[in-house]
């Protein structure tokens, strides 16, 4: 279900859950957690879903569960794949060197494939084909058509971005008919996102158009925010692709202003992580602590029970006990400091977020005014050579200009015209123009 209602994969899971805990099977709450945070990914709840595969990983590590582990660890890299690239491909390189261990043909297919995506976000281009090409003969062998779905969709992305258009259209309605023959939702909003830019290069507009209604109606119907700023984007990019410059305008200032709200939202959720990736190595560091407290508890007791008739042999092994305690005591105290010196470090991080936030919130400001600007320069200077060319028109329609002044009249209402826009291009690109000008500006 994440791939059609990620909300119902969540809800799903939360009883999964309840179930797991009523039973007490650690393997089953590991995996429930796992589902949880796949559900939460895929609502783009960064921070809850690390929190709930952190959870599930540990309780897999606790149990002994390789595939388990594994899995987690696939699903980790995900995360990381918008976050840090080098991060992510470790996690999948982890997960898939256990999963071709244990010979788990599923789990080895989707390794392949998001290492692929990895590769095709650092442009390698060959190694993404090469990695999807591997998992495709994996899925097909499975019969498992979401994930030949997938690396059709994937593998189409790959020819677009090498701009050979006609191979990215024919893997991408392949993956399409094969998306809607499994009702996977998410699936065909993201291949009619990428469509509709195959289109557009293509200058194929009622096509483009056509499925960009199509994908929008999908994302919305999967909740999709990130989609339908997406899908926002590429309207924004068909109507300036037509020449219709009005609507791409209005298109441009809905992603201003969903840019500013998603930039405030990634900034939690990278906080969000950063303190997760803080609980999470105290918990590995305390479990590390209990494990070897447990050995040397263990140690003990044997050792008490061989020489449980030598009194002598008994307190020298009480005064080595009480050496190890003041040597743990020590080290407890070190790893206090080492954590306070941490905490001392996010609290940083978190001042320097703020000043981020504070430098971005500026930026947006300066270009709502420049965007405010240019909506008056349009309804005010670029409109008086329009009035004029439509005066000419009526002029010329009526047999009352002569033809070369007709002529020469458009032609500096054109060259005005050209000029103005050449100035808000000017104007919206450089971040040090502060306005626009005229052509009696300039003279």
């Amino acid at each position: 279900m994440r791939l059609t209602d990620p909300k119902q994969t969540v809800e799903s899971a939360k009883r999964a859950l309840a179930l797991a805990v009523k039973a007490k099977d650690k393997n089953a709450m590991a995996e429930s957690y796992r589902i949880l945070g796949i559900g939460y990914f895929y609502q783009d709840k960064s921070d809850l879903a690390v929190s709930n595969l952190s959870k599930a990983l540990q309780l897999y590590k606790e149990t002994g569960s390789e595939a388990g582990t594994a899995k987690v660890y696939n699903n980790i890299g995900n995360i990381y794949k918008n976050i840090d690239t080098d991060k992510s491909l470790h996690y999948f390189k982890k997960a898939l060197e256990v999963a071709e261990k244990l010979k788990i043909s599923d789990l080895t297919a989707g390794c392949y494939l998001n290492i692929g995506a990895v590769y095709f976000k650092k442009k390698n281009f060959s190694l993404a084909l090469r990695n999807y090409d591997l998992s495709q003969d994996l899925f097909t062998k499975l019969d498992n058509p979401v994930g030949i779905t997938q690396c059709l969709q994937n593998k189409g992305v790959v020819y677009f971005s090498l701009q050979q258009l006609d191979k990215a259209e024919e893997f991408l309605l392949e993956a399409s008919e094969k998306a809607r023959q499994n009702d996977l939702n998410a699936s065909i909003a993201g291949i009619n996102l990428t469509l509709v830019s195959v289109y557009i290069a293509k200058k194929e507009f009622k096509k483009a158009e056509k499925e960009l209604k199509e994908g929008l109606a999908f994302a919305r119907l999967i909740n999709s925010p990130k989609f339908e700023q997406d899908y926002t984007y590429t309207a924004y990019e068909l109507e300036a692709a037509r020449g219709n410059y009005e609507k791409a305008l209005y298109h441009l200032r809905k992603v201003y202003r969903q840019d500013s709200v998603k930039f405030s939202q990634n900034i939690s959720e990278k906080i969000g992580l950063l303190q997760e990736q803080y609980r999470q190595q105290e918990r590995e560091r305390r479990n590390e602590l209990i494990i070897e407290r447990q050995k040397n508890n263990k140690f003990l007791f044997w050792a008490s029970l061989v020489v449980s008739g030598l009194f002598l042999l008994m307190i020298g092994l009480l005064v080595r006990s009480i050496q190890r305690k003041a040597k743990t005591n020590k080290q407890l105290t070190v790893l206090n400091s080492e954590i306070s010196q941490q905490k001392e470090e996010l609290d940083w991080i978190n001042q320097r977020l703020e000043q981020i936030i504070e430098e971005r919130t500026k930026d947006l400001q300066h270009k709502n005014q420049k965007l405010s600007q240019y909506s008056w320069h349009l309804s005010h200077q670029i409109r008086g050579p329009i009035a004029t060319m439509k005066g000419l028109m009526l002029l010329e329609k009526d047999k009352l200009i002569e033809w070369d002044e007709f002529i020469q009249e458009m032609d500096k209402c054109l060259e005005d015209i050209d000029y103005k826009i050449l100035n808000i291009n000017e104007m919206l690109h450089d971040p040090n123009v502060g306005g626009f000008s005229t052509p009696d500006d300039q003279a």
